[in-house]
């Protein structure tokens, strides 16, 4: 037994999972890496993901913050605030204050909380620009794990982070084996044993690649995921839009066969349009569009959130 029996993830994309993938589309991501650790195959370990794409802080603490503190897990992990402090003109020291009320609710209530900060970006070309603004928010959220008595994951410092396999295409969310990895520097700030060591080195490779190869890199880069993220922003739309969070409610990671309760997986569609809505069992993973609609485009969603540095 590890000692935890509920545990309710909030937070954004990288809470979420992106972008570690399951064969049907599904992300599974460090959270949910977690949550099989500290089940360590106890039946009646609970569990809720509340984390969606794209989410600013405000919405993570007015829409998700309320139900971790109604249910009282044992544990609470909060990842949030990235995608706020890259937006140009952001205000770090605000969103900081506002992050810490909520972790300060939290606490107030005897929950455990587990943070994290941002990765450190330098390897990452373009990206490495927002370095003195994750740097301003870390140290932020280094003092408020302290002044809060909560457990901090400092990505950081994990130095497997700084190798470019750690980060998918997008630069800004991490690879399976990345999410894999930070699941393990999780449990070991928690205090619980696990069966490998996230510093195990990378494997070698045959070297790095050329200038000319990172500039087509950038450019690449830049019409795949910079562009549509500024269109994005001009239209006051996010990815998150229309998505439900992966699993809902606290429930057991691991439903008796045949028990699963049911929950409605929903998605933003036009006005008047009539929606087919699907029911899952509530911890079985499902895509994030299940919604069907009597219209000739249906809604559709992207693996792709540049308003969140990584972890976010």
């Amino acid at each position: 037994m590890t000692g935890y029996r509920s545990f309710v993830a909030i937070g954004d994309s990288f809470t979420e999972g992106m972008n570690d993938e399951r064969p049907d589309g599904t992300y599974r991501g460090w959270a949910d890496r977690l949550a099989e650790i500290l089940a360590d195959g106890s039946p009646d370990f609970a569990y809720a993901n509340l984390a969606i794409r794209g989410k600013m802080l405000t919405e993570i603490m007015t829409e998700q913050l309320p139900m971790a503190l109604e249910t009282k897990p044992d544990l609470v992990t909060v990842c949030a605030g990235g995608n706020d402090i890259i937006v140009p003109g952001a205000d770090v020291d605000a969103k900081a204050a506002e992050f810490e009320a909520g972790i300060a609710a939290l606490r107030a209530e005897g929950i455990e909380v587990l943070l994290f900060t941002g990765p450190d970006t330098k390897s990452m070309s373009v990206i490495n620009m927002l370095r003195g603004k994750v740097a301003i928010y870390n140290a932020h959220l280094r003092a408020i794990a302290d002044r809060h008595d909560a457990k901090i994951v400092d990505l950081w410092s994990m130095d497997t982070l700084h190798d470019i396999r750690a980060w998918s295409d997008d630069r800004l969310h991490f690879t399976a084996e990345a999410h894999r990895r930070i699941a393990l520097r999780a449990a070991e700030v928690l205090g619980v044993p696990t069966s490998a060591d996230w510093r195990e080195s990378w494997p070698e490779t045959d070297g790095h690649p050329n200038w000319l190869t990172l500039r087509r890199s950038d450019l690449e880069w830049t019409r795949a995921h910079l562009l549509p993220w500024i269109r994005r922003q001009l239209r006051g739309e996010s990815l998150g839009d229309g998505i439900t969070p992966k699993r809902p409610s606290l429930t057991p990671l691991r439903e008796p066969a045949g028990s699963a309760p049911l929950y409605q997986q929903v998605s933003t569609t036009p006005a008047g349009t009539t929606v087919t809505v699907s029911a899952v069992p509530a911890n079985t993973a499902v895509p994030n569009t299940a919604v069907s609609a009597n219209t000739s485009t249906a809604a559709s969603t992207a693996n792709f959130t540049p308003a969140e540095p990584a972890d976010n």
